[in-house]
C-alpha cells in the first residue's frame, strides 16, 4: 500500500470508518428490557414470567407453574412474554435459560416448569417460600404432594 493510502487508512481507522458500531438506537431496547427485568424480579418477592398471564396461561408449562402457586396461595407478579417479543427474548438472555416460564423469588431465578414441578413434589418449593419469607399455604402445598403420590 502506498503512503497515502495507508495515511488515509489509518485516519478512516481513528475515526470508526469502515467499522461496524452498536448504535445507541439498537442497544438501548436491550438495555431497557434487562432494567425492565431486573426492577421487576426485585421489586417482587415472587415473580413468573410466562405465556399468558397468571389468570389466562397461554401454555401448558406456563399453566402448570401458575397453578402451582396459585393453589398455593402464593402472591406473585406475573409478566407476559407473548405481549412483547424483546422481553420474550430478554428473559431467556437474563436468566440464560432458553425456556418459559421462569420462576424467580426474590430476585433469584429458580427454574422452569420442570425444576418446579420437581420442587413441589419433593418439598423444596415450601422450603424456598420459607426461607425467603414468602407467604404460601402448607395445606395446599401438602394436597399437591398427596395427589401425585
Amino acid at each position: 500500500m502506498n503512503p497515502a493510502a495507508r495515511l488515509a487508512a489509518d485516519a478512516m481507522n481513528a475515526v470508526g470508518v469502515g467499522r461496524t458500531l452498536d448504535m445507541p438506537s439498537e442497544k438501548e431496547p436491550q438495555m431497557n428490557t434487562e432494567t425492565q427485568i431486573k426492577e421487576t424480579v426485585t421489586a417482587n418477592d415472587v415473580v413468573l414470567f410466562m405465556k399468558g398471564t397468571k389468570s389466562m396461561p397461554q401454555c401448558g408449562f406456563s399453566s402448570r407453574v401458575a397453578g402451582v402457586l396459585n393453589f398455593m396461595g402464593v402472591e406473585f407478579a406475573d409478566v407476559n412474554v407473548l405481549a412483547d417479543e424483546a422481553m420474550r427474548q430478554g428473559i431467556k438472555d437474563y436468566s440464560d435459560w432458553p425456556t418459559v416460564p421462569q420462576l424467580y423469588v426474590k430476585g433469584e431465578f429458580v427454574g422452569g416448569c420442570d425444576i418446579i414441578t420437581e420442587m413441589t413434589l419433593s418439598g423444596e418449593l415450601d422450603q424456598l417460600f420459607e426461607q425467603n419469607g414468602v407467604a404460601y399455604d402448607k395445606d395446599a402445598a401438602d394436597k399437591i404432594r398427596e395427589a401425585n403420590a
